[in-house]
């Protein structure tokens, strides 16, 4: 009797450890879809939260004031793609063409340097290390690839985006229903506390974009650069990364200013250290005054594994999803296991 009980023993540890192995595999393999299923769960809290609050304030129904949550932005952005098109093109046409040169240029002053020609009298040295093809298809083909896959993802972000916010009930009670019959009201209770903490995260990111799009915009006309519009929407768009996404938009506009002498390129840098101070100091601060803080350190690492397991997508989407799982950190284990119903500065 107690060899088989050992022995179903050992089974059952050994069932364990298998069914944890493949869930790591599981996430560790897919997790792109994971990500994107996430990011149709932020789709689904805006169109939510967007439809909540016409309801609230006309007298829409709720399905009513969800198709026009949905289709009242598509509308303006087609609208604004139609008038601004013209203009956005030329620029990014433009972009295209000046930033070889303005690297080019960049290369030359460089290696006319004491401290840098070292390091280009070893340039060929440096390229034939580089592995991979390099080749001017490679590129094109990758660049495609990576542009219709980038495209896929966020139209199936979206899909279930729409799916979940037409009936959020059926997803969140098949969720529920996993879940022991004496905690599904703590449950539900977490579900909302963290639907309602990525809500008030979305609107403040939507906000501030729009806010350092507009400042950025602004600044690059008064210092004198003409592609300020292009600029100003890539600097708008990257900004949904903290961090990161300010210093990548730097990048382009550093180098074109560069052409018009180094006078416009350190006024550029202080107008994006400005527009980035204001945004990370007073407006950010200002905007989610009801959610989590979020600490700096934290926001970063899980970028930096995010961005190892997933790429692009991961960085993108490292910060929403450290604010959900910090919430049901802080609700299910810190409050429901530790005993800590403190504040959370405590």
């Amino acid at each position: 009797m107690d060899g088989k009980r050992i022995a179903a023993r050992t089974l059952i540890q050994a069932a364990v450890v298998a069914l944890v192995a493949l869930c790591v595999f599981v996430v560790l393999r897919g997790a792109e879809v994971f990500l994107v299923a996430f990011a149709g769960i932020l789709f689904a809290v805006l169109f939510h939260g967007a439809a909540s609050w016409l309801t609230s304030k006309t007298r829409l129904s709720s399905r009513w004031a969800l198709i026009v949550a949905v289709v009242a932005p598509l509308l303006l952005i087609v609208a604004a793609v139609w008038l601004m098109a013209p203009d956005v093109a030329r620029q990014a046409s433009e972009l295209a063409d000046r930033l070889p040169k303005a690297a080019r240029q960049l290369e030359d002053r460089l290696s006319s340097s004491d401290w840098a020609s070292p390091l280009f009298a070893q340039k060929e040295r440096i390229q034939d290390a580089i592995q991979g093809d390099s080749s001017v298809f490679s590129l094109a083909s990758k660049a495609f690839s990576t542009t219709f896959g980038a495209l896929g993802n966020f139209v199936i972000a979206l899909a279930i985006g729409l799916f979940v916010a037409i009936a959020p009930q059926t997803y969140i009670g098949g969720l529920l229903r996993l879940v022991p019959l004496q905690r599904r009201s703590r449950a539900r209770q977490v579900l909302d506390e963290t639907g309602s903490a990525l809500a008030s995260w979305l609107l403040a990111k939507l906000t501030a974009m729009v806010v350092i799009g507009l400042l950025t915009a602004v600044g690059l006309w008064f210092i004198g650069i003409d592609l300020a519009l292009v600029l100003a929407l890539l600097a708008a768009l990257l900004s949904f990364i903290p961090n990161i996404g300010p210093v990548i938009a730097l990048v382009p506009a550093a180098l074109i200013a560069m052409v018009f002498g180094i006078d416009k390129l350190g006024w550029v840098i202080a107008l994006y250290a400005a527009v980035q101070a204001f945004e990370s100091y007073l407006l950010t601060p200002v905007l989610q005054q009801r959610m989590l803080g979020l600490p700096p350190a934290l926001t970063v690492s899980v970028q930096v594994l995010l961005g190892v397991l997933a790429g692009v997508l991961g960085v993108i989407l490292a910060t929403p999803l450290t604010v959900a799982l910090t919430t049901m950190t802080r609700m299910w284990y810190v409050e429901d296991i530790l005993g800590d119903h403190g504040s959370q500065s405590d």
